[in-house]
């Protein structure tokens, strides 16, 4: 699957459990995440359409408790496409994760600006105010490789009343990396989305 840049990730609005779903830059539907909701262990499937009849991925925890936990990214025949990692006490102050790539190795992924994120979050609680947070706060996750070359970088875009993300292509790495690099990134929006 060959993805067009950038990549537009929306969540949607007054949903139970958390939905997002991607589209490509000709708006072409990647595909519809759905988290499963009183889980023990993290689950997130993948969906070809949004009326998830089609599951095309999986992306399972290895744990139940999260705060280390890494998250396989697989396709629908059990091949593992990503891994990606919480790095723990990192973690804590500035999101950092590791993205496993067969292809690749491990390439870094971390916060552009901790600050941001902990503005919104707080921000995020006050009645009326926070439904204006998205407008104004814009957390930023860029992905690296070992050499410290930017790869991707993923944004929160202005948007009101719901979570909208923008990934942008900076490097080119071809079909396969590109879109394991994109699945292992819905389970970070996911969870830095739980996160606050």
């Amino acid at each position: 699957m060959s993805i067009r840049f950038p990549v537009e990730f929306s969540f949607k609005v007054l949903a139970i459990a958390q939905q997002l779903s991607a589209r490509d830059a000709d708006g072409a539907l990647l595909f519809h995440a759905k988290q499963k909701l009183f889980k023990f262990k993290e689950a997130v499937t993948l969906f070809a359409d949004e009326a998830q009849t089609r599951p095309l991925y999986r992306i399972d925890a290895d744990r139940i408790i999260d705060f280390s936990a890494s998250y396989n990214v697989t396709d629908q025949a059990g091949s593992r496409l990503a891994q990606l990692r919480r790095r723990g006490m990192r973690s804590l102050w500035r999101a950092s994760y590791e993205i496993e790539l067969p292809s690749l190795g491990t390439l870094q992924v971390s916060e552009a600006n901790p600050w941001v994120r902990f503005v919104n979050g707080l921000v995020e609680e006050i009645p009326v105010v926070g439904m204006l947070s998205g407008y104004f706060l814009h957390p930023q996750y860029d992905v690296h490789d070992r050499s410290g070359r930017l790869l991707m970088s993923l944004r929160k875009e202005a948007a009101f009343f719901e979570g909208r993300y923008s990934l942008e292509r900076v490097a080119a790495l071809g079909d396969e990396p590109e879109r394991a690099i994109t699945l292992a990134l819905t389970m970070l929006l996911l969870l830095e989305r739980a996160r606050g």
